[in-house]
């Protein structure tokens, strides 16, 4: 085992798709066949190159395992699955090389369905769920672990492989179908921390000096088990860890909570390093105080993570020093670190030419957040002294922050401020059922969730209209004709209920932050969400109000080239905040009721104009769910409380639908019954409708959209799958509540497979209603 202790600074991850999205350009590019396996594996090499010499001109060293190797094709939870050799046994006949086997398993294949996808912890980054039972077999697979340290060794770099920890790989694995009824993933522990053992082994071998294991389970009320057991399960796995003879040094990363209660614990295990998450988190003042702390670190080192990894402004460094100073007066050995992987945050504010200079000033995004923990470990280093020029710069940032215009407005936040419990109440269900009975709506009505595939064609006319090369007046036609196509197609297809498509939409929640107060845009904010897809978080600084109507016009005049209705579309306040950037010099709570009233201005808008049917997405809504059970009845009041301001001013005609998706929506059934929206769509087709039996018992009263369609994979699902689990739905759901739609927006999928699996879930829907009404007879 090699000597040598971590360097001062560090982060847990950086981002891994590219300054320009060179991977999801790259990996697309495979998939479409117009490059080889070769090429793609050298343009991954060229780009973790880049990331590696990028982040020692930041300022972390080159040795010692500062440097952290956190690059994936596609998701790292499935790089573990493929470290592990864990391919559950329903994709056992796939053919090709071994990246045609991880793409299969996560984006599947005609004969395939892709492996279920969920929220990494409360973050808007989506892993790719594994599939365990007794029979999967485990073996070690560490060649693109042990090529990824040797090629950084051979640019001059010692990087630490970043790899999913076993205990929270099984336990957010799920059973297999071919499970035993009452397996368990965990209980699997035992045998892959051996196959965890052969990695280190092979890992010593190529040079690595230091490994990450990410184990964030520890920090979450939303695992299987509680927080001692988990702990138990962490501290069996790393005893044996720490025996393997010939090794890295570990550390053990604790990143998205508070991890205070375990810290004596993991300091006590055999292992050189452990991270906390400090700005989610806190430090153990107790065991501090009484030595237990430094007893436990003695010799070994601890990663402090106060900057934070999760949101985009600058680090008040005074505070994060302090937490880090505290460490070390303790007399533990301490090292500056992230709060989490920078995955989570856009890669270089500079690359923002566009955005405004005073609140850019306020701004960190991946780089600049490399560069804090380069400042507050010489702070550690040679004293505050040393950087106090520093924290006067940061000092002068906050202020102008505080006082710039627009970040406090006293009519918006007198309107918030009266808001009544009123404001949060419809007319009873009874009421809404009948008053709602005459838009003559059938039994298992087909409907989507809102978007259409966003073509080249749409793609470049939008980008010719932000260069100018379009004046508004030709691209408002232009999209007007996208609008009239996407209506004819839906009749075409036979869907009862129709929506406008969202041609002019380039994002759910950037579209509305460009029409709001209180917001900005950036040009270059990529964020992955999974796989190759990227989003752009827009920025919430200030107080939030709608100057203007947002989606009206391109509602109304959908409406008016059908008879069917027409869904007016718009994201819900909840969402809106969990996919930007939002300011935090107030509570969630009341930036989410600013947004929630300007909702409720464009719904009243709507129903004005005619639009009968109103959907707010709040696809969100678990990812917000803290992981500290103690905080989650706090937080499912606001944000139900939000959903309901922004809806409650319709009137009992007025049918409000909602979706919600990639969630362990069994934890939250009452608050998504406290949405209390007419009719609710959610994601079910990945896991087979495991939904359905939570909503059935219940006793969901509401109507519900279960999908039948799995929009996030390339496949055409057939009538006859369809119909399987519309079945499955009808089930558990009276027919007369059901609902039948796909999973989510097809804004990333092609016209062919859109049409192709619409027509099929129009059949399945006929075939389910019509065997309903022979029942029935």
């Amino acid at each position: 085992m090699t000597a040598h202790a971590l360097p001062t600074a560090t982060i847990l991850g950086y981002p891994r798709i590219g300054r320009d999205r060179e991977l999801k350009r790259a990996v697309e590019a495979y998939w479409k066949g117009a490059i080889d396996q070769v090429e793609l594996r050298r343009r991954a090499a060229a780009l973790r190159a880049v990331t590696r010499a990028r982040l020692v001109e930041l300022g972390l060293s080159a040795a010692g395992g500062a440097v952290p190797e956190s690059f994936s094709f596609y998701d790292q939870v499935l790089d573990a699955t493929l470290a592990l050799g864990a391919i559950p046994a329903r994709f056992g006949n796939i053919a090709g090389n071994d990246l045609d086997v991880y793409f299969t398993l996560a984006r599947g294949n005609a004969d395939h369905q892709p492996l279920e996808m969920t929220k990494w912890f409360d973050t808007n980054y989506h892993f790719s769920v594994p599939e365990i039972s007794e029979h999967t077999p485990f073996e070690a697979h560490p060649a693109s672990l042990v090529e990824q340290v040797r090629e950084a060794l051979e640019e001059g770099v010692e990087t630490r492989p970043v790899i999913v920890g076993p205990v929270t790989y099984l336990l957010l694995a799920k059973a297999a179908d071919d499970a035993a009824p009452g397996f368990t993933p965990i209980s699997r522990l035992a045998e892959v921390v051996a196959v965890y053992a052969d990695l280190l082994d092979a890992l010593a071998a190529a040079g690595a000096s230091w490994v990450q294991f990410d184990e964030p389970a520890l920090v979450s009320d939303s695992v299987p088990g509680d927080r001692a057991a988990t702990l138990a399960l962490v501290e069996q796995a790393y005893t044996q860890l720490g025996k393997v003879s010939n090794r890295p040094r570990i550390l053990l990363a604790t990143p998205y909570g508070n991890a205070a209660d375990a810290l004596v614990a993991l300091g006590n295990l055999p292992i050189e390093a452990v991270h906390a998450d400090l700005v989610r988190g806190s430090l153990p003042t107790a065991a501090i105080a009484d030595g237990s702390f430094a007893s436990a670190f003695a010799g070994k080192q601890f990663v402090a993570g106060v900057v934070d990894g999760r949101n985009i402004w600058r680090t008040d460094l005074r505070a994060a020093f302090e937490k880090a100073a505290a460490v070390q007066r303790a007399g533990v050995d301490t090292v500056v670190g992230t709060s989490n992987n920078l995955q989570h945050v856009p890669h270089d504010v500079a690359a923002e030419v566009q955005l405004d200079a005073r609140l850019k000033s306020w701004l960190a995004f991946a780089d600049q957040k490399v560069e804090q923990t380069v400042i507050l470990a010489k702070g550690l280093t040679e004293g505050a002294a040393a950087i106090e020029a520093e924290f006067a710069a940061v000092d002068r940032v906050l202020a102008d922050r505080a006082s710039a215009p627009g970040v406090r407005i006293d009519a918006i936040r007198a309107r918030t401020g009266a808001v009544t419990d009123a404001d949060r109440s419809r007319a009873s269900e009874d009421v809404r059922r009948v008053a709602q009975g005459a838009l003559g709506i059938p039994d298992l009505a087909t409907t989507t969730i809102g978007s259409f595939p966003q073509t080249t064609e749409i793609r470049q006319a939008r980008a010719s209209y932000v260069r100018g090369e379009i004046d508004g007046a030709a691209y408002n036609e232009f999209l007007r004709s996208e609008i009239a196509t996407v209506v004819k197609l839906q009749e075409e297809i036979g869907l009862d209920v129709l929506v406008h498509g969202e041609a002019e939409r380039n994002d759910m929640v950037q579209y509305f932050a460009e029409h709001l107060d209180g917001f900005s845009v950036t040009e270059n904010g990529w964020v992955q969400s999974y796989g190759t897809r990227a989003t752009r978080p827009s920025i919430l600084w200030g107080d939030v109000s709608r100057p203007a109507p947002i989606t009206v016009a391109w509602s109304s005049y959908a409406q008016s080239l059908t008879d069917h209705f027409v869904k007016g579309m718009l994201t819900g306040p909840v969402t809106i905040l969990a996919w930007s950037f939002v300011r935090d010099d107030q509570s969630l709570a009341d930036t989410a009721n600013q947004v929630a009233l300007a909702l409720r201005d464009e719904i009243d808008d709507l129903v004005e104009a005619g639009i009968k049917i109103v959907q707010v997405d709040e696809p969100a809504l678990r990812e917000l769910l803290p992981l500290d059970a103690d905080r989650q009845a706090e937080y499912l009041d606001w944000s139900v409380g939000s959903f309901r301001l922004a809806t409650a001013g319709a009137a009992p005609d007025i049918q409000i639908h909602t979706h919600l998706c990639y969630s362990e929506f069994g934890e939250i059934i009452d608050a998504v019954d406290g949405l209390d929206a007419d009719v609710t769509s959610i994601e079910a087709a990945r896991s087979r409708m495991d939904v359905v039996v939570p909503l059935g018992d219940h006793g969901y009263s509401r109507g519900i959209g279960p999908g039948v369609y799995d929009i996030h994979s390339p496949r055409v699902p057939s009538i006859a799958e369809q119909t399987e689990l519309l079945r499955i739905a009808a089930a558990h759901i009276p027919g007369k509540q059901l609902w039948v739609n796909p999973d989510c927006g097809l804004k990333t999928r092609g016209y062919d497979e859109t049409v192709a699996s619409l027509s099929n879930l129009v059949a399945a829907a006929k075939a389910v209603r019509g065997a309903s009404r022979e029942r029935a007879h």
